[in-house]
């Protein structure tokens, strides 16, 4: 049975790639994938001799003896429990596009349009580049994509010039997204899961996360895809709003303030998102001069009427919904293999069988190609359930340099591949880049970028355990 189920997996893995190929959206692939897995563990529940405990990191002790009803009940939870860690995470992302879109609506991004004068290439790369390394440390890498490409369609009309800056802006933002706690998913669980500290991971990883970005950016802007200048832009047909600006701090501001209130509060940070979501959401209402309402109102034409000139409305009709629903099937997907303790097995064979390098200073039998493994399979597996399967692998204590090496490969090693980060669907979504493309033109500028900041990660390390 699990045979069946990683082929399932390989075979809708490869109907994603194959995406432009087929003729097919993704997001089919991926949902289908995820149903038949899950039917497939439900149809054989009493034929598999393993189960993992995503809450604790560790395979399920007595789960052979276990008569059918109790497994079933433990298949329930477990779905409902994957689903949970899931809604999480997309309801977090859809205020978050959600609020960017209403930064749209106002023509907001066209403050930071102001301020980029240069016509050149080059420069622009790097500027961008800049910007997503920054940004996602503050607002994470997927937020950070999202409101860099909304920036560069205004700035850059060619498309073929622009999916180049998209490539560049995944990598910049994926490594901008590994030294900050909540820059990425990945460190968002190490972090919550008490492995690293906020300070210990801005010495270990800002320098290698600054040479993942730096490297593939310098070499790019030597490519002849930068060099010369971008084609103005036609113009704007929008009005400048005078309530542009306004919104654009608040909305970026109200994305900031999410990891406050979660630090304050101890909830999830999509509540926190939602809480933003509402005060964006209320002066964007205000700004329009329409009725505050999100949901039907008495009389359809009073209804009609307000959604046409509605912000909340306009924003929430332009979000990447096929994006969303791709998410949701390759993690559900991914959760699959999760439960049945393959990832697991996959990770502790990796660990008793690559060569001990770097052994004497991780402990725990840990390789360092082992964890560089790991952030090359990032690229082809979500580096979610990875990192989570590497929670219960390990007994390092917090802040063991081990953590912080893990943090760096799952948040960076998925730029290798467009659909290795939620930084990269997203950007795939809303530039359509072809997955064959990014393979061929980006892959190995991002291959050399994590290559650099593994090597500078390593040095530093030494450096810090021989001080």
């Amino acid at each position: 049975m699990e045979s069946l189920i990683i082929l399932i997996f390989v075979l809708g893995y490869l109907a994603i790639t194959l995406e432009h190929n087929l003729k097919l959206d993704k997001l089919i692939p991926a949902l289908a994938m995820m149903a038949i897995c899950w039917a497939i563990i439900a149809f054989g529940i009493d034929g598999f001799s393993n189960w993992f405990d995503s809450a604790k990191g560790a395979l399920v002790e007595g789960y052979g003896t276990l008569a059918h009803d109790g497994r079933m009940h433990m298949m329930e939870e477990t779905l409902l429990h994957h689903l949970g860690k899931t809604a999480e995470i997309l309801v977090f992302l859809l205020g978050a596009m959600t609020i960017v879109e209403i930064i749209d609506y106002f023509n907001g991004f066209a403050t930071i349009k102001s301020f980029v004068k240069t016509k050149s290439k080059s420069k622009l790369l790097w500027i961008f580049c800049f910007l997503a390394f920054i940004l996602s440390a503050i607002i994470d890498n997927l937020t950070a994509t999202i409101v860099l490409i909304t920036i560069l369609r205004k700035i850059v009309s060619s498309r073929d010039d622009r999916i180049w800056f998209a490539g560049l802006i995944i990598i910049a933002a994926n490594a901008g997204g590994a030294w900050s706690p909540i820059g990425d998913v990945t460190t968002t669980m190490l972090w919550i899961g008490k492995k690293v500290t906020t300070g210990h991971l801005f010495v270990y990883l800002f320098v290698p996360s600054l040479l993942c970005m730096i490297i593939p950016t310098l070499i790019a802007s030597k490519m002849k895809a930068f060099r010369g200048n971008i084609v103005d832009a036609e113009e704007d047909p929008d009005p400048i709003n005078k309530n542009g600006a306004t919104m654009f701090y608040l909305g970026l501001g109200a994305i900031v303030f999410v990891p406050i209130f979660k630090t304050i509060t101890h909830l999830p940070p999509y509540v926190g998102m939602m809480l933003s979501l509402a005060v964006v959401a209320t002066f964007a209402e205000i700004f329009s001069r329409s009725k505050f309402s999100i949901s039907t109102v008495d009389g359809q034409q009073e209804h009609e009427e307000h959604a046409h000139h509605s912000p909340v409305h306009g924003a929430l009709s332009k979000i990447e919904l096929p994006s969303i629903l791709f998410f949701l099937g390759i993690l559900m997907a991914v959760a699959a293999l999760e439960s049945l303790g393959i990832l697991f097995g996959f990770a502790t064979t990796l660990q008793e069988t690559m060569p001990m390098l770097g052994t004497e200073l991780h402990g725990e039998g840990v390789s360092d190609l082992v964890v560089l493994l790991m952030g090359v399979g990032s690229a082809v597996i979500d580096n979610v359930p990875l990192v989570a399967a590497s929670l219960g692998m390990f007994s390092v204590p917090m802040d063991n340099e081990l953590w912080h090496f893990i943090a760096f490969a799952a948040g960076t090693g998925g730029s290798m591949l467009i659909i290795g980060s939620a930084a990269g669907v997203v950007a795939m979504g809303m530039e359509k880049i072809d997955f064959f493309w990014y393979l061929k033109k980006i892959a190995w500028l991002a291959f050399l970028g994590f290559a650099a900041g593994a090597i500078g990660f390593i040095l530093i390390r030494n450096l810090v355990l021989n001080a």
